[in-house]
């Protein structure tokens, strides 16, 4: 599937030209000189027109609309290809109504029930930004929720996961490893890998009131070693000073069962809370992108029809089209949309440095005919 495509409107204006002549015409010219470029029809229905003051002033909101109709399904892409791996899933092919996306927009057919020709182009133009903007605030909530979840299950996992320094403690200490007693308590001391001989040969020197030969190590990481101290529990505070001045850092902890169940249960409930959401989301986007790609669609032939009119004058008379060119065919492709433009141009084409014109169509080059560019990713 191409990812990048064309939308192109070519002027019906020679004498006894039709859309359907132009269009063998265009067909012929791709298959003689670039048979390898996709091209489709692109149904653009008959909208009102207006008057040309409205369509001036509509051209100025178009291109920025256009950026952002096409940032927010760009959003919701990238929003399914971090659900969907975050899954362990392989991506999918989009969808929209049914159908893969190149597909819809190759086969395009104007929904009439949702978007009434009838309607005015800015009212058409209003509708499909409302939709799109309240899809957007929608993901923005979704999202926010689910990455709020999975920012908590971070933090749990950075707990257990970290340095002995920072990281709970409690699903490396057993019960027999804890003394705890009217008169005795178990310290938990985090020593430095390169200072373990200092810690054994000194800390029952750091108190009279340490149990000789008490220290056993429990755990080890990349930086610390983590040790068991006893001592009588009226020394805890002279001893954690001395501790700290030799370098060695006591963690405060308090062996609890409970507690450590507790942790436990919170983090399979939020396991499952996070997937749940995951899923939930995932098909929240799948819908709201087929539904934000339909209105792009839409929207671009909106843009045809407008741009076309402003450059080829009324009545509208054009026809519409969709190419999928390789890189190296493109200077090919624009040589013959050129060619079946001839030399004929408005009174609203003012020729090849015309500003105006060019920015209204939102490309960097300017060409005697409507071209814009779709980027599906």
């Amino acid at each position: 599937m191409a990812t990048r495509y064309w939308i192109v409107s070519l002027p019906v204006q020679s004498p006894g030209a039709t859309a359907t002549s132009l269009w063998s015409r265009l067909q012929d010219g791709i298959s003689r000189h670039s048979f390898d470029t996709p091209l489709y029809r692109f149904n653009v229905p008959d909208l009102r027109v207006g008057t040309l003051d409205s369509l001036l002033a509509l051209s100025d909101d178009l291109v920025k609309s256009n950026v952002f109709v096409e940032g927010v399904s760009h959003k919701i892409r990238r929003q399914i290809e971090d659900l969907e791996r975050a899954g362990g899933v392989d991506s999918g092919a989009l969808t929209v109504d049914g159908v893969p996306v190149d597909t819809y927009l190759t086969r395009f057919v104007w929904d009439e029930g949702k978007y009434p020709t009838m309607s005015s182009l800015k009212e058409i133009v209003g509708s499909i930004q409302s939709q799109v903007a309240k899809i957007e605030d929608d993901m923005k909530v979704r999202a926010a929720e689910y990455n709020n979840v999975r920012s908590q299950l971070t933090a749990i996992n950075r707990k257990q996961s970290g340095s002995l320094a920072v990281r709970d403690l409690s699903n490396l200490v057993k019960p027999e490893d804890m003394v705890c007693s009217e008169h005795l308590v178990t310290l938990l001391a985090i020593v430095p890998k390169y200072s373990q001989k200092d810690w054994l040969s000194s800390y029952e020197s750091l108190d009279t009131f340490v149990v000789p030969r008490s220290s056993k190590q429990l755990y080890e990481d990349n930086e610390y070693a983590l040790y068991t101290i006893t001592l009588f529990a009226k020394v805890v505070d002279n001893f954690k000073v001395r501790a700290r001045e030799k370098g060695f850092q006591v963690r405060d902890f308090e062996y609890s069962p409970e507690a450590q169940e507790s942790r436990k249960q919170e983090m399979e409930k939020l396991l499952l809370e996070q997937e749940v959401m995951r899923t939930s989301l995932l098909q929240w986007c799948y819908a709201s992108y087929s539904e934000v790609f339909s209105s792009w669609m839409h929207f671009c032939a909106v843009r045809i029809f407008v741009e076309s009119i402003l450059r080829y004058g009324l009545p509208p008379s054009f026809l519409s089209a969709v190419l999928a060119p390789s890189t190296k065919g493109e200077k090919k492709v624009r040589s013959i949309l050129e060619d079946l433009c001839g030399n004929v141009h408005s009174i609203y084409w003012k020729g090849e440095d015309d500003v105006a014109v060019a920015g209204l169509g939102g490309e960097s080059e300017v060409h005697p005919y409507v071209s814009f560019t779709i980027n599906f990713v």
